[in-house]
């Protein structure tokens, strides 16, 4: 098949996203498919021949990404683009879409995970991997998932949703419960997220998430292990368990940097435990209307339940992330789960 791999974008997951596009970029052509690693916001402008000979080019465009322990600056790489277009989607990267027998999308964050993307393609007829847009969409709104869990019967932190100034964060940092966590209605990879114990904590939490919009849910903090679990079809995988180093939190760092934390894969759980977040998220994903695959986030507290965070449903796919450890330890190597993602995407369109 000729298939475009989208990754990159303008989101903060935008190293993460290129790095997962390389590992199935490279997974894919090693199944004998025509791949090719295309960056949504940059497109081809660095592509010197004919949009239809893309199919053919080296090594499927893949360069060697990595991700680094800051999250790039998105204005840096948008000034990079020559044409200067207000459009996310670069020169040629719609037009190489729909010569493609399938698009695999490796995009995180608001750029391809909030379900725009997946709209456009719609509209295009492009056939693409994961969930639609209507699905992808509220799973990345943090309060309509919530929502979807609780009406679902599946257990979440209680939480308040706010849009805000900066002239009501004083009333605000008196009035929210502590701790708490601060998320921005949008955010992946603990990015615009804060963890505050105290009230100048809270206040600082609360002018951070100003740089993100404003639009934040406040959920009380659970404290207990950091658990997740990945559906692939209509099954659940192995739970994994993610132990943070040095007392620390699973942080934007702790996720891509090496020897930040340590993921245990099957996590040391009991199958009672295992069998109620796979059915959680199995749940959830069903409630949804999520396709394909997905990876549901969980704190297993000390009393032994399981309270949901989070569904993702564009999880990272770098080769280490955590659904092909999850996939890894059925017996299903990385390239057979690029390839059974796809199957399964293609199947549901």
């Amino acid at each position: 098949m000729n298939i475009i791999v989208l990754a990159g974008g303008l989101s903060p997951e935008r190293q993460v996203s290129l790095v997962s596009g390389q590992g199935i970029c490279r997974a894919l052509r090693s199944l004998r498919h025509k791949a090719v690693l295309v960056d949504m916001f940059l497109g081809l402008e660095a592509w010197e021949g004919d949009v239809r000979d893309i199919f053919d080019a080296p090594d499927g465009l893949c360069t060697q990404e990595e991700i680094t322990a800051q999250a790039p600056d998105l204005e840096t790489v948008r000034a990079s683009r020559k044409d200067r277009s207000a459009s996310l989607f670069g020169p040629g990267v719609l037009e190489a879409c729909r010569m493609a027998d399938a698009v695999f999308l490796g995009l995180h964050g608001e750029c391809g995970e909030d379900g725009r993307v997946q709209a456009a393609f719609d509209l295009l007829g492009i056939p693409y991997t994961g969930s639609g847009h209507l699905a992808s969409g509220m799973a990345m709104n943090k309060d309509v998932a919530k929502q979807v869990m609780e009406r679902a019967g599946v257990l979440t932190a209680p939480w308040r949703e706010l849009r805000y100034q900066k002239e009501d964060i004083p009333r605000l940092t008196d009035e929210l419960p502590l701790p708490a966590a601060v998320k921005t209605i949008n955010g992946g990879s603990s990015l615009g997220l804060a963890l505050p114990e105290t009230r100048e904590e809270l206040r600082a939490a609360l002018e951070e998430m100003l740089g993100y919009g404003g639009h934040v849910i406040v959920e009380k903090k659970l404290k207990g292990r950091d658990l997740t679990v990945g559906v692939l079809g209509d099954q659940y995988l192995p739970a994994v368990e993610i132990i943070a180093q040095n007392g620390g939190y699973f942080d934007y760092a702790a996720k891509y940097q090496q020897g930040q934390c340590q993921e245990v894969c099957p996590a040391p759980i009991t199958p009672e435990q295992q069998r109620a977040m796979g059915e959680a998220a199995l749940r959830l994903h069903r409630a949804l209307g999520l396709r394909a695959y997905s990876r549901t986030d969980f704190i297993l507290d000390e009393d032994g339940r399981a309270w949901c965070l989070e569904v993702n449903t564009l999880p990272g796919m770098t080769p280490g992330s955590l659904l092909p450890k999850e996939a890894a330890a059925t017996g299903l190597a990385y390239p057979a789960l690029c390839q059974k993602i796809l199957d399964l995407s293609l199947a549901e369109q």
